[in-house]
């Protein structure tokens, strides 16, 4: 499940099947965790058993959603950190750390993380240095931003290898197919410029039915 957005209040959440199919899909002002739990409830009254959720790192989702088995999709965790120290840092450490959750969606959870935990072992004094202000006598970290990206992998540590530690429900890893999706229905909306969000949202239920037949 994901969100994506076609102007500034005009988004759509979609939830979409392992197979391809489209289960949901709902317009939406804000992607909030309670329209996905609202989603969830939804789907599963069709009728339809819902064995792990592939979703985004969105603070306080994974609580909303403990009772399922949760793959937080490994792209956007790339994004989190990228957005944290830049595509092209410059300090050493910052770049040791992107080389390695480059490979997050390319290896088994052990390597990745033993690995991680060889970066902190030899960078966790330096992200963790403290600098006191002389003016207002308090202290913060130095490299805050290197620092936040490191302790996001930690925060989300659980949940990005559940299709590891799950084989036997197919869990994908990420997000991906649905990015696809996305692509291809704002591809298709860019040669109809100019229409208005009642008029998006029919070409966009149109496009989603439609799909949902074939």
């Amino acid at each position: 499940m994901d969100t994506t957005y076609f102007g500034r209040n005009l988004g759509v959440m979609v939830f979409k099947d392992t197979d391809g199919h489209y289960l949901y899909w709902k317009f939406v002002k804000y992607e909030t965790i309670a329209e996905y739990v609202s989603g969830i409830r939804y789907i599963e009254l069709q009728g339809v058993k819902i064995k792990g959720i592939v979703c985004d790192g969105r603070r306080g989702l994974f609580k909303s959603l403990k009772h399922y088995p949760i793959q937080m999709c490994q792209y956007h965790q790339v994004a989190i950190v990228n957005r944290y120290i830049t595509r092209k840092p410059k300090i050493q450490a910052a770049k040791e750390l992107k080389d390695i959750v480059a490979l997050l969606s390319q290896t088994d959870k052990e390597s990745f993380f033993g690995a991680l935990d060889q970066w902190y072992n030899k960078w966790g004094e330096y992200i963790n240095t403290r600098a006191v202000n002389p003016k207002t006598g308090k202290s913060r970290y130095v490299h805050k931003r290197l620092r936040s990206a490191y302790k996001s992998l930690e925060r989300n540590k659980q949940y990005l290898f559940t299709w590891y530690d799950n084989m036997e429900l197919g869990l994908p890893n990420t997000n991906n197919q649905l990015e696809g999706t996305f692509t291809d229905l704002k591809n298709k909306l860019r040669n109809h410029n100019g229409l208005s969000n009642s008029r998006k949202e029919k070409f966009i239920n149109g496009f989603f039915k439609a799909s949902a037949l074939e």
